[in-house]
């Protein structure tokens, strides 16, 4: 017929399976999270935000555009209910460009909103069982709001003083420092549970 086109045969896919569901990094640090948690968490890799989060309010719908191209690395969740606990992303060089850093931002907002912890674990070769498990339990014990932001101090009230064999509070963030060990010299220090977003540092006393 007269302006009529003729429609294009579609061609065939065929698919394979995936020499693995983790690369070799997620892997590594899988296999570290499994130990630092035991029986505690059940862990799922790869979680879609929008399996996780229901976005609220007149711009839900905006809310589910933005959460629906992004997932997390792992989402620790209670083995009975499957409830999420707590999320960890596995950070490499790649998050530090711009569009990453502007990514992790929306991340780390809709986590506070939600009142669930985000732990930032920046890439290495090895990692220690100890820290990972103790960064896990000091993100879990923060105490929040419904918000999920950490309740703000009355003005002109002193920070409490740690308890005696505690670590140092990180002073940007305010959470519970973690032990870090240096590539250069192998010497241990505090560090923020939040680097590479934040990068405080403390000496350590052994």
């Amino acid at each position: 017929m007269f302006g009529s086109q003729e429609e294009k045969p579609v061609a065939k896919v065929s698919y394979r399976v995936r020499e693995a569901v983790l690369s070799p990094a997620e892997l590594s640090l899988y296999g570290v999270l499994r130990l630092a948690i035991g029986n505690r968490w059940v862990i799922f890799p790869k979680v879609r935000m929008i399996d996780i989060f229901s976005p609220v309010g007149q711009d839900h719908r905006a809310g589910q555009n933005r959460l629906m191209p992004r997932h997390v690395d792992f989402l620790l969740c209670d083995p009975q209910t499957t409830r999420p606990v707590l999320a960890v992303e596995l950070d490499d060089r790649s998050h530090e460009r711009s569009d990453r850093q502007e990514s992790d931002a929306f991340k780390d907002q809709v986590f506070r909103s939600a009142g669930i912890p985000l732990v930032r674990i920046r890439a290495r070769a090895n990692y220690s069982v100890e820290e990972i498990a103790s960064a896990l339990q000091n993100a879990v014990a923060r105490p929040s709001q419904t918000s999920g932001v950490t309740a703000p101090r009355p003005v002109n009230q002193p920070k409490p003083a740690p308890k005696r064999g505690a670590p140092p509070l990180c002073p940007k963030c305010g959470t519970p420092m973690v032990v870090r060990q240096s590539r250069q010299d192998g010497s241990r220090f505090y560090g923020c549970p939040n680097y590479p977003r934040c990068r405080q540092t403390a000496p350590l006393t052994e």
